[in-house]
């Protein structure tokens, strides 16, 4: 035998043929039961659909909520995080705190990728994408709050020095003998 002729030849040699060619009776030919009518079971099979796009959307509804309230656990391990950096400027507590500062922004510039799979006529998105929404602003706000407690943030007079004009001179003294 050759390489693949084996295959190629007179066919497959484990091809199976389903059509029905022959001449007997098939069981479409078999009357149904009594008491049994096809569009009886049409009629089950439109509510069995109409079921499961139900409970479909009501798995995308909850999906949803749940895709939401994510970023509240992970606003409480970055609080905690934060709280463990201390308030000293070194090199830890800069980078939680603006990694603390960029998962929010990241996730709000995504808001709708993250809530695409969940899109649907019957499912209503617009409380998830807002508590969503609001839980990730916390998180921006308590990046904030520590650079505020890190000192990082211009929030006094003294911070501006730099941009403020010198003072005038209101008077002059001068010592020694006048010639």
């Amino acid at each position: 035998m050759e390489k693949g002729k084996g295959v190629m030849g007179a066919g497959r040699r484990w091809a199976v043929d389903f059509s029905d060619n022959s001449t007997a009776p098939s069981s479409r030919d078999i009357p149904d039961p009594p008491g049994f009518t096809r569009a009886s079971v049409d009629q089950d099979d439109s509510a069995v659909s109409r079921q499961k796009k139900d409970a479909e959307a009501n798995w995308k509804a909850q999906k949803a909520w749940e895709v939401a309230q994510a970023p509240f656990k992970n606003l409480l391990m970055m609080g905690f995080m934060m709280w463990m950096a201390g308030s000293t400027v070194h090199l830890f507590s800069i980078g939680i705190t603006f990694s603390a500062l960029w998962q929010p922004i990241s996730a709000l510039q995504g808001v709708g990728k993250v809530f695409e799979p969940y899109k649907d006529n019957k499912v209503d998105l617009l409380g998830p994408k807002l508590l969503f929404i609001a839980l990730n602003l916390g998180g921006l706000a308590l990046g904030v709050w520590k650079l505020n407690t890190l000192g990082l943030l211009p929030t006094h007079a003294s911070d501006w020095v730099s941009s403020l004009s010198p003072a005038q001179e209101v008077e002059y003294s001068g010592g020694g003998i006048p010639l």
